[in-house]
């Protein structure tokens, strides 16, 4: 029984890599050509920004269209004989580390497409003269950009199907089994790419609120938390906003700007992680108090409720 089940599973992976490489042909051979061969006239859109919107899809569809979907068809043309795929699959997965660089550059490419669409009429007249023939099937170039980035979950699904089907004794069952690890790390390879991305970014916005210090931009920080806290003046007995920034490696203490042009925090003092201690302080008159102590300085801070306290101090 298990035997055309798994032929008709490797059926199902020719089948949709035809289909998938029809779409890359689409988003290479006619939206990316055609929009490069616009911007080679220099009044829609700069060279840049296409090539910047469609990332490395020409080496996509190559790889796709010249070597996999060809060896694929081979290998099912020849089930009967020779029933595997699992070895096919094998040297499919190093090249799809490429797709780390699609991936990430995506959320960029929308946000491209819909600001020169805003920003050019002809630009926008070009997509929308495309995404009306025929071959777009009423999707937009949005959609189309998307299916790539939804290929390797679908390998790594199909691929687990197939395994589970497949005979204990059959002669593609360590070839198949290797090819799902493989396609597992560079999903899991793609989806760092995205996580450092976004990382990245949230770091960026926040150097940007702190103003840019020099000192402080540093790629390879991480923030932890951040947020409100009241500073207490032992001296006078009060209490004053201040907010807190919390990195892997420093504690930066800061007063929000009045007026907010450019940066939304001055810092105030950069406490080093090296050596800081914090510990619970048990007040009356101030509740959900706590003490930080570093070389620099020791700062008294009062969070807004215990549990706040807590996460401040884990």
């Amino acid at each position: 029984m298990q035997e055309p089940e798994v032929k008709k599973i490797a059926l199902e992976l020719l089948e949709t890599e035809q289909a998938y490489v029809n779409r890359l042909h689409l988003l290479d051979q006619v939206f990316y050509k055609e929009l490069m061969k616009e911007a080679k006239t220099g009044k829609m859109i700069p060279e840049e920004v296409v090539k910047m919107i469609f990332s490395n899809i020409s080496s996509i569809y190559q790889f796709h269209a010249e070597f996999f979907l060809p060896e694929l068809r081979k290998r099912m043309e020849d089930w009967n004989r020779n029933p595997r795929i699992g070895d096919v699959i094998q040297k499919l997965a190093p090249f799809l580390k490429m797709y780390g660089e699609y991936v990430k550059n995506f959320d960029k490419a929308v946000e491209l497409i819909t600001a020169w669409s805003e920003k050019s009429s002809p630009f926008q007249e070009l997509i929308a003269d495309i995404q009306k023939r025929k071959v777009c099937a009423n999707l937009t170039l949005q959609h189309h950009m998307l299916e790539p980035v939804q290929r390797i979950p679908r390998y790594e699904l199909l691929l687990k199907d197939y395994v589970r089907k497949l005979p204990p004794q059959s002669p593609d069952r360590g070839d198949a089994e290797k090819a799902l690890e493989m396609i597992f790390m560079v999903a899991k390879h793609s989806n760092a790419a995205i996580a450092e991305m976004e990382r990245l970014q949230n770091l960026w916005v926040v150097y940007q609120r702190l103003g840019l210090e020099d000192d402080i931009v540093d790629p390879s920080n991480e923030l932890i938390k951040e947020g409100p806290i009241q500073k207490i003046s032992t001296r006078n007995n009060s209490t004053s906003e201040k907010y807190l920034f919390l990195f892997n490696n420093m504690l930066l203490y800061c007063v929000p700007k009045v007026i907010q042009v450019g940066a939304e925090f001055q810092v105030h003092l950069r406490m080093d992680m090296e050596g800081m201690k914090v510990r619970e302080l048990k007040d009356t008159e101030f509740p959900h108090t706590f003490l930080v102590s570093g070389k620099q300085r020791t700062l008294e801070l009062q969070a807004r409720s215990g549990e706040e306290m807590n996460a401040w101090i884990k």
